[in-house]
């Protein structure tokens, strides 16, 4: 298409255990003379979250980098004043969000384009589904989709269709499964492709959907990997409890018309399903409120048929009252419990539609939230239909999760009717209530969600945690719940050794996929307890999702990702940022992006390094703490340093190396009086094949002469001295204490925050490795936060990287290792000789980390750290 071709996209896809690891590979050539612009475009699920993108343009790649939104937001306006904004990534569709991203790419060049994104697969009418929204609009001469699905237990079934799928397409879609893998593949030829024999149109266009389900012998399935479980729970031939349910509809005047007879032809429709144990009524609200019965009525045909007149009746007009309508629904429901109307074991469900906002009757939204929060009492679910863009939605989402239920938007399209059948049909197979799986405290610790209100049929409950020891590999639950005729009670024992069985076969198997389906699963579920809390529990819920997306690298609506483009296309950067309901999100153009964000380093056995960004002001937070650092440092180990220099869109690296036992002066503030230094370990023996021995830091040392206290943190202890007090406490230890000048968090077993004197905060993490492992030992890592706290004389060696630095590149040329060219770099006056090359970062890859491309300077960073290493060794801690 005018000049550009698509030469391959394909779309790979690796599904273990639920969890979707998807790719997308797109490459572009340009046929033309002259440049031209590429667009990229992808419609992901928005339920997907994105954790990875890069462009390759000639050989060289531009990688996008995950960061705060809130940073973004500052740089958007301030783009927004000179008319530099793009969209990004929005809002596209019922159950798609887009990613597109452009690049002018010169005559005769290639482009590839990267995506990654991750997803939790749910299961709804007992099937698992994936679906890949197709359009590359125009012809690919290598189009492929490739899905490798492994699940432990099994697969049962597998089905693949498009929506775009032709008869002579039919044949391509290849499937197949045997035991636990299952294998899609689809490879249409440029003919197949096209619209009509000697046509150029692409044929495919519109949804690529998997589905399966996997084999069930017991109701439970629990997986252990490398200190990570996930529980999966559905079980199945259970009787169905009886329901009783309240539709609370909104009649006001402005469901006159189409809307109100799409919701009573979907309402005709759900009466054809409802069973004859179930009980129930429906409440009308406008400007007043009406029921069609007084009390719940049992489903018996006649009852069904008398409610089928009633429908075809109801009429609208009138105002909206909201709160009243609920309140009769609620009421209703409570008189049947009270009165033995309905089994005591039967699930009792609020539907409430509406396409509005209240206005008659108590309109505060606020007030009607708690007012209905109080008179459910945990009691009932609701859930809350949103008809059409006249309504709150976030309003109605409140509401709904505060009373166990959630929100569901009706799009006011031609299938509405179907819309809400479909809804309907979800919780309308109630197998148990009020499910619990209850799992050691003591061995468990960062439990994703783990009680229910409700199991529905053909549906499935995961919980997911981190073991507290990570060496443990067995497991026990304890399983409730309340069935129609009895209650569920049973125990579950697992070993890490029945899950090592099932995964032998490694080419399937992506990453530490549990470990990531546990952090997926925990910011989903942060986010959703996010909507409904305010005040300080907000901003904890807001500082634990944020730590983790950024930690694992996914786009959540708390982080966004900067995309860089080559020097070609101005120097710009783009922010993509994945959207809440209601809200468009822009992209920045033309901006460099100065922030980075406080990255919370994994615990485990890793070469630890000094990571230190010389970006501009940002909001990071950390776990409980929430602060804005002029410059964000941190120190992590085997002192090896990379220096991000933003302005540049490059880094500086350089190793120092010096014996376990020496002491480095790490920050000196003269005028606040505080000082950090750091004490080095080695391994456990020498490494007799490493030319350089590992040393990390086993022992840190943070004082404030002004208020006379002095912390000294090891992998064991937390020691506080205060003039002539002492008071010790250890990892296994949760605990707040505050006194003068001083604030110290420390959560159990990961890490500590300080706060002390002027507003200046360090966060301590704690490393725990293998207990058993050869060569490594515990170690600690140290992150500065609120630096900008600390005086223009501070220094030490990571104080004196809290001002800005700057650097020019001359004269590259082949090195002695011909992958890692040397260059002169003009760095603080000094003339250097410096090598291209990689320092690892294992925020994303713990196992085996990801390439940083930096600068590296020669000689224990001589001539950019000021003056020389040994500099900066102290006599003692203190």
């Amino acid at each position: 298409v005018d000049g550009m071709e698509i030469s391959s996209m394909k779309i790979d896809s690796k599904i273990t255990s639920r969890f979707a690891h998807n790719v997308i590979t797109s490459q572009a050539v340009n046929r033309g003379n002259v440049s031209k612009e590429v667009f990229f475009d992808v419609e992901l699920p928005k339920t997907a979250f994105i954790t990875n993108f890069s462009m390759t343009i000639d050989g060289v790649t531009y990688p996008g980098t995950i960061k705060e939104k809130e940073a973004a937001k500052k740089q958007y306006e301030k783009a927004v004043s000179r008319g530099q904004t793009a969209g990004l990534v929005k809002a596209s569709g019922r159950k798609t969000e887009k990613f597109t991203v452009s690049v002018n790419i010169k005559a005769a060049s290639k482009v590839t384009f990267e995506l990654t994104y991750e997803e939790l697969l749910k299961r709804k009418f007992g099937k698992y589904e994936m679906f890949i929204k197709v359009k590359p609009k125009q012809l690919v001469k290598d189009f492929e989709i490739e899905v490798d699905i492994f699940e432990p237990q099994g697969i049962t079934e597998l089905e693949a269709e498009g929506t775009f799928i032709t008869n002579e397409l039919q044949n391509t879609i290849k499937k197949t499964f045997s035991g636990k893998k299952g294998h899609v593949f689809f490879k249409p030829t440029l003919d197949q492709q096209r619209t009509c024999a000697n046509c150029s149109e692409s044929v495919l266009d519109g949804d690529f959907t998997v589905r399966y389900d996997v084999k069930r012998t017991t109701p439970d399935n629990l997986q252990i990997v490398n200190g990570y479980f996930v529980h999966f729970f559905a079980p199945t031939n259970l009787p169905k409890l009886s329901k009783n349910i309240i539709f609370v509809l909104d009649t006001s005047g402005s469901m006159h018309g189409r809307e109100m007879e799409q919701t009573k032809e979907a309402l005709l429709k759900i009466l054809d399903d409802i069973k004859e144990d179930d009980f129930f009524n429906f409440v009308l609200f406008d400007s007043e409120i009406s029921t069609w019965k007084e009390t719940l009525i049992k489903a018996t045909p006649e009852n069904l048929d008398e409610a089928r007149k009633f429908v075809q009746q109801i009429s609208a007009d009138g105002l909206t009252n909201l709160h009243g309508g609920l309140t009769r629904g609620i009421d209703i429901l409570n008189a049947a419990h009270e009165e033995n109307l309905v089994p005591k074991r039967s699930a009792s469900i609020i539907i409430m539609l509406t396409d509005g906002q209240p206005n008659v009757g108590i309109s505060n939204t606020q007030e009607i939230e708690k007012a209905v929060k109080k008179a459910i009492d945990g009691r009932y679910t609701l859930y809350n239909l949103g008809f059409g863009s006249g309504v709150d939605y976030s309003f109605l989402e409140r509401m709904a999760l505060e009373n166990k239920g959630l929100a569901r938007r009706i799009y006011p399209d031609s299938d509405a009717a179907l819309q809400l059948q479909g809804f309907y049909d979800e919780v309308s197979n109630p197998m148990l209530i009020d499910v619990e799986l209850n799992y050691p405290e003591n061995e468990i610790s960062d439990l994703t969600t783990n009680s229910f209100k409700h199991f529905y049929d053909g549906s499935e409950i995961v919980v997911a945690g981190r073991f507290v020891d990570s060496n443990q590999n067995h497991l026990s639950v304890d399983v409730r719940g309340e069935g129609a005729n009895d209650a569920l009670s049973y125990t579950v024992q697992e070993g890490a050794e029945q899950t090592a069985q099932a995964f032998q076969e490694q080419q399937y198997i992506f990453g530490e996929y549990i470990e990531r389906l546990w952090a997926y699963l925990t910011i989903e579920q942060l986010l959703e307890k996010r909507i409904t809390a305010t005040g300080e529990e907000k901003e904890n819920l807001t500082a634990q999702a944020l730590a983790l997306s950024l930690l694992y690298k996914f786009v959540t609506p708390l982080t966004s990702m900067v995309v860089t483009k080559p020097e070609e296309n101005d120097n710009e950067e783009g922010i993509a940022d994945k959207p809440t309901e209601g809200i468009d999100i822009f992209t920045i153009k033309g901006f460099l992006v100065g922030t980075v964000l406080l990255l919370i380093v994994k615990l485990i056995s890793i070469k630890p390094s000094f990571i230190i960004k010389s970006y501009g002001q940002t909001s990071p937070l950390y776990h409980t703490y929430v602060s804005r650092p002029t410059w964000y440092t941190s120190v992590d180990g085997d002192p090896h340093f990379i220096i991000s220099v933003p302005q540049k869109r490059d880094a500086i690296c350089f190793n120092i190396n010096e014996n376990p036992g020496m002491i480095l002066n790490l920050i000196n503030d003269p005028v606040t009086g505080i000082t950090v230094n750091g004490e080095l370990i080695g391994d456990k023996r020498a490494n007799s094949d490493a030319k350089i021995q590992n040393s990390y830091f086993g022992k840190l040392g943070i004082a404030n002469k002004h208020l006379d206290v002095k912390l000294t943190v090891t992998p064991e202890t937390i020691t506080i001295q205060n003039g002539d007090e002492k008071t010790g406490f250890t990892w296994l230890d949760s605990v707040t204490l505050q006194q003068a000048g001083l604030t110290l968090i420390i959560n159990r077993k990961k890490n500590l925050v300080l706060s002390m004197g002027s507003g200046v905060s360090f966060v301590v993490v704690l490393h725990q490795v293998w207990k058993k492992h050869p060569l490594h030992q515990d170690f600690l890592g140290l992150y500065t936060l609120k630096s900008d706290k600390l005086s223009e004389q501070t220094h030490g060696l990571l104080g004196q990287f809290f001002r800005p630095i700057d650097f020019t590149i001359l004269e590259i040329h082949p090195g002695s290792d011909p992958k890692k060219p040397d260059a002169t770099m003009i760095v603080k006056n000094n003339e250097l000789t410096v090598t291209r090359g990689w320092q690892k970062d294992y925020r994303r890859d713990p196992k085996h980390g990801v390439d940083i491309p930096c600068w590296f300077v020669h000689d224990n960073g001589a001539g950019l750290i000021d003056g020389v290493h040994t500099d900066y060794i102290v006599s003692s801690l203190f």
